[in-house]
């Protein structure tokens, strides 16, 4: 990117501080400097690598976008350091050679398929309801809930945020005194798989995130990630909206 002008919100989503639309509003919030000099107007410009842009005083550092999907083992924080000294998400991603950041979080006693970039745009994009990437979910729930039950979480269970709906449901098996089943989801409420389950009387015990939009878990083990396809990339921004464009420095 070094050498071109590059308008100033694109530029802080490119460097993993916000998205655009939160660029936007520390622009015109006063909080970006581009060579110790305020700039409030949206579609300013600036090259990276000749000038200095800074939010609230700390410079910003750009790296190439990074992709990586990682496997979150249970009894794991989606955090990038932990004050109690639990593991993180952020000791799993030191073998990277740039900062990544989680998408989104999985329960601590979840497990499965966590997408960490540095990419601020598409990171919020694939966060925000209304962008609908689907999540897709294997679940033990307690107890034997019949099939009635069981649709009762695709027609809707009330929360405090309002009505929780899976998008899809299937049964996968009963086991002597549980089962598990296969949940999408579009929307990502605080613990919401565990509150629809108790909604509908059975507890969930298990919870696993196998895709994520049109990524899978498979070929991974507990604690392992890597680096995503150019193709998977590509998928990623089809799936929000956002125009992919190759970059030079890979």
């Amino acid at each position: 990117m070094c050498g071109t002008p590059v308008r100033l919100q694109k530029l802080i989503a490119r460097s993993g501080k916000a998205s655009r639309r939160e660029a936007e509003k520390l622009i015109l919030a006063g909080r970006v400097t581009v060579n110790d000099m305020v700039v409030r107007t949206l579609g300013s410009k600036a090259t990276p690598g000749v000038d200095v842009i800074k939010v609230d005083g700390k410079e910003l550092l750009f790296e190439r976008p990074f992709y990586v999907v990682l496997y979150k083992p249970k009894f794991c924080v989606t955090t990038m350091n932990d004050p109690r000294g639990r593991q993180c998400v952020g000791d799993l991603l030191k073998k990277w050679p740039v900062r990544l950041y989680p998408v989104g979080r999985l329960d601590y006693d979840a497990e499965g398929l966590l997408v960490c970039t540095n990419d601020g745009e598409l990171s919020y994009r694939l966060q925000h309801p209304k962008f609908g990437v689907e999540k897709v979910y294997e679940v033990k729930l307690s107890g034997k809930p019949s099939q009635d039950r069981l649709q009762l979480l695709k027609k809707g269970v009330k929360l405090k945020e309002g009505v929780a709906r899976a998008d899809k449901v299937k049964l996968i098996r009963y086991t002597q005194r549980n089962c598990w089943i296969l949940l999408s989801l579009h929307q990502g409420w605080n613990r919401q798989i565990k509150r629809m389950g108790q909604a509908i009387g059975h507890p969930v015990i298990k919870i696993k995130r196998i895709a994520y939009g049109p990524l899978q878990l498979t070929g991974l083990r507990a604690g392992e990630s890597r680096h995503l396809s150019e193709n998977e990339v590509k998928e990623l921004y089809q799936e929000v909206g956002l125009k992919y464009e190759k970059k030079a420095d890979g």
